[in-house]
């Protein structure tokens, strides 16, 4: 065991009006399986990219072992795997590296065959038993899981939990559950770690919440209640100063004991306003430090059409092909209206060729597709390399109303100062969220969603769930967050 120590980290990007990171100060064990959770745009990849000296900073980072980022570049993807492997750990001994692919479950043969030619999973599997053997090795292992199906991230998370030393960045609910025993998350504020799984910083985050928000309340009505009684207070100091200061005892009374009387309830009220004030002025420093990192969230509409046929999409007997190679096969498929169907399988398997299909797109197949030709469709698709320019132009690209548009990403954490720069500047979930936010602003009977949680932070899922839920939008998706997949969906199709 060692200490990885962070003392006054600063840093920004060059024309950002605000720091990333303000004078950070963390201390973390070698040995913690780190999630490593927050919004998309705050900071999380920047992190490790600081850990592993690729940005500057300001403060410094102290460790007595090798940061390795994962995704690992590799420098030649035309070798077979298994010497890619043995690039990213020289040392490594043959057995090891075997006993490390059979933990994570990959094919017995995918050693000798060629890298480039492996799916992004396998990909991504054989990188990280490179990276795990190497000498010395604390992981930096960010989005693992954006190109696994549901059971490559289970045998990711159950190979995770075997090993230790890593930091983990992923909004899997699920996974993160499996493979980490202490949570770092980036909040409005601060940065706090805080020892368990994913579920227990939620519940423990959520008691907090909750206790803020109530003492909250608490210090609203006392401070409306100090602020009225400072009125009275100063109310009656008034009356009673101007009775010192205006009594003449030899003129209106006989007693000459009135005037220090009278000075004495003055000092007395005043002393009680000033009391008064100063449990207010304590209030409202109190209340200060509440609700600061608490997430504000705002509800999402999405904006589906009925449509005058309960039945919107059939697929009858669909086989696809690539390259004259048989991906699928023997599908059929009915899509009805206020649906909410899931497209489940293994990686490979034609999920997305189904999606594309039922889209428009120009895919080699054979089959039959019934669909009304007024029926309108929006789409989300898997991936974001389209994306360019402002969002002025996308939004017209679409031909849907920009100020709509620019509120929901609003809703979905898009800070202001984002509207001004590009498109392809954006991180990877800020993007996915451009196409969600999109899809969102045209009305459609079906809305057609090609893993539309890739990248994207859990606050934002729970958003995009719950908005869901209240409407009654017919949906057809693909998507591998399991706890998204078991809210959401009404009807599974498995293609397995």
């Amino acid at each position: 065991m060692s200490l990885i120590n962070i003392s006054d980290l600063t840093f920004g990007y060059d024309g950002s009006a605000e720091n990333v990171f303000e004078n950070i100060n963390i201390q973390l064990d070698t040995n913690w399986k780190l999630g490593l959770v927050g919004r998309n745009g705050r900071g999380k990849t920047t992190l490790m990219k600081l850990l592993t000296g690729e940005l500057p900073s300001g403060g410094s980072i102290s460790a007595k072992v090798d940061f390795e980022y994962f995704p690992y570049t590799v420098i030649n993807a035309n070798c077979f795997t298994v010497d890619v492997i043995r690039e990213i750990a020289p040392n490594a001994e043959d057995w090891e590296i075997y006993r490390e692919m059979s933990l994570l479950k990959m094919n017995s043969d995918i050693d000798y065959q060629l890298f480039s030619t492996l799916s992004g999973g396998e990909q991504a599997k054989a990188m990280l038993v490179g990276l795990f053997l190497r000498k010395n090795a604390f992981l930096l292992i960010d989005e693992p899981t954006n190109h696994l199906d549901i059971d490559g991230r289970h045998a990711l998370g159950e190979y995770l939990s075997r090993k230790k030393g890593f930091i983990i960045i992923s909004h899997d609910r699920k996974f993160l559950d499996m493979c980490t025993d202490h949570i770092m998350s980036i909040n409005r504020c601060n940065i706090d770690v805080q020892k368990g799984n994913y579920s227990d910083w939620q519940r423990s985050k959520d008691m907090q919440d909750g206790f803020e928000l109530a003492q909250n309340e608490k210090l609203k009505k006392e401070i409306k209640h100090l602020e009225k009684a400072a009125k009275r207070t100063a109310e009656w100091s008034d009356k009673a100063e101007k009775a010192k200061i205006g009594f003449d005892p030899v003129k209106v009374e006989k007693s000459t004991g009135r005037r220090p009387y009278e000075g004495a309830k003055s000092k007395k009220i005043m002393s009680r306003s000033t009391s008064i004030s100063e449990r207010r002025e304590r209030a409202v420093h109190e209340k200060e430090k509440l609700l600061r990192n608490i997430e504000q969230t705002a509800d999402l509409r999405i904006q589906s059409l009925p449509f005058h046929s309960q039945k919107l999409v059939q697929l009858e007997n669909i086989a696809v092909s690539y390259d004259g190679k048989k991906i699928c096969d023997n599908v059929n498929l009915t899509v009805m209206q206020g649906q909410r169907i899931a497209v489940i399988g293994g990686n490979g398997c034609g999920k997305s060729s189904i999606l594309k299909l039922i889209c428009g797109n120009d895919i080699q197949y054979t089959g039959n597709i019934v669909k009304n030709g007024q029926l309108k469709i929006s789409c989300v698709p898997q991936k974001t390399d389209h994306l360019h320019g402002t969002l002025k132009e996308y939004a017209e690209s679409l031909e849907i109303d920009f100020s709509l548009f620019l509120v929901i990403l609003r809703k979905l954490d898009f800070s202001r100062e984002m509207f001004e720069q590009n498109i392809e500047n954006y991180s990877a979930g800020q993007k996915k969220k451009v196409l969600i936010a999109g899809s969102l602003c045209e009305k459609a009977h079906l809305y057609v969603w090609d893993e539309p949680l890739n990248y994207i932070d859990v606050i934002s899922r729970i958003q995009i769930e719950s908005m869901i839920l209240a409407s009654s939008a017919s949906i057809i998706f693909v998507e591998h967050d399991e706890t998204f997949c078991e809210k959401i969906a009404d009807n599974v199709i498995n293609m397995n």
